[in-house]
């Protein structure tokens, strides 16, 4: 019998048991994955605590959850084709991780939400590679990046942020990273940051105007919002776009009407959503993944990996504040 996390009570990780539940049968639409890593997120732990079902009613307990994973397809259902049995795949997420939670050695998962991984990418990294990549895809689908633009990317220490800078280097531009404390500061230029700004020690507005020799970003891409927002927009460069895909700083604040008409901005919002429900744009943005991918421009870039029994301490790690990259636990199955 496959091993499975289940949640089997509100609140923290500690929750969380491995259970050995009897092996499902996918449905019509649905394929079956020996899942060999999945993906932990801070912002799972709001969905722990029972506090993010959508707007919904929290779900029977106990319950699965996980929708980053990577694994072989074993098994498909009715009306998907077959050839798909055998191939190393991660799903497109997020969806629906109540009904199709993968955390475990077994994962159910709509089967139009497949692709296929080349072999130059572990199962870790198979498992790091769609939430961060097609969240960080905005830069391009809403910013319109050119090749010479500065793009402000704010949780600059964030698994969307560090592959948002090797996307905005690939596009030609030069991605500025936002953040807090300067113990990063180094290993993300490594990573291909163009400057770090550490809002702990540093003014913004005027480290960035520095940065840009006085004009402002062109495209700033945000997780902060609140009281940012106004920040962000008072530096932007006139003509500036700034893409808003996070509430971290809270949904209060100032909206900075001045900036937006004497600067003629544009803001935009933006989920990943946009890409994971519309079945051609996702088709268009995975291709663009998995190009560069494959060519070794774009590497998914995992902090550590933990097994699943030890999955209250990879929750440990993930609010410590973990290195660079994706926490993922690996099962231990192979193909």
């Amino acid at each position: 019998m496959p091993r499975i996390i289940r949640q089997h009570a509100f609140g923290g990780p500690e929750n969380l048991r491995l259970d050995d539940l009897a092996s499902a049968e996918p449905g019509p639409g649905e394929a079956r994955l020996r899942v060999e890593a999945v993906g932990l997120t801070r912002d799972q732990l709001p969905f722990l605590a029972g506090a993010d079902y959508g707007g919904g009613a929290n779900p029977e307990l106990p319950t699965r959850f996980g929708y980053e994973a990577a694994g072989v397809v074993d098994a498909v259902g009715e009306g998907v084709d077959v050839g798909w049995v055998g191939k190393r795949v991660a799903p497109v997420g997020p969806f629906d991780q109540v009904r199709y939670g993968c955390a475990g050695e077994e994962g159910i998962v709509p089967a139009e939400l497949l692709v296929e991984i080349p072999d130059s990418l572990s199962a870790a990294q198979a498992a790091a590679l769609w939430v961060p990549y097609l969240t960080a895809y905005g830069v391009i689908l809403k910013g319109q990046v050119q090749p010479g633009d500065h793009v402000v990317l704010t949780a600059g220490n964030s698994a969307v942020s560090v592959a948002a800078i090797q996307i905005v280097r690939d596009a030609g531009a030069l991605p500025v990273a936002v953040v807090r404390s300067s113990r990063q500061r180094d290993r993300l230029r490594e990573l291909g940051a163009h400057e770090v700004i550490v809002t702990g020690e540093e003014d913004y507005a005027a480290r960035i105007t520095e940065i840009t020799g006085g004009l402002g970003p062109q495209v700033t891409f945000d997780a902060i919002g609140g009281d940012f927002l106004a920040t962000l927009c008072q530096a932007a460069a006139p003509g500036g776009i700034v893409i808003e895909y996070g509430i971290l700083g809270g949904i209060d604040g100032r909206f900075p009407v001045e900036y937006v008409l004497g600067k003629d901005l544009t803001i935009r919002g933006y989920s990943v959503g946009e890409i994971s429900l519309n079945p051609e744009l996702r088709a268009t943005a995975a291709a663009y993944v998995l190009e560069r991918v494959t060519q070794g421009r774009f590497t998914p870039r995992v902090a550590q990996t933990f097994a699943l029994d030890e999955v209250q301490d990879a929750y440990a790690y993930v609010q410590a504040g973990p290195d660079l990259g994706r926490t993922v636990l690996v099962t231990g199955v192979t193909r």
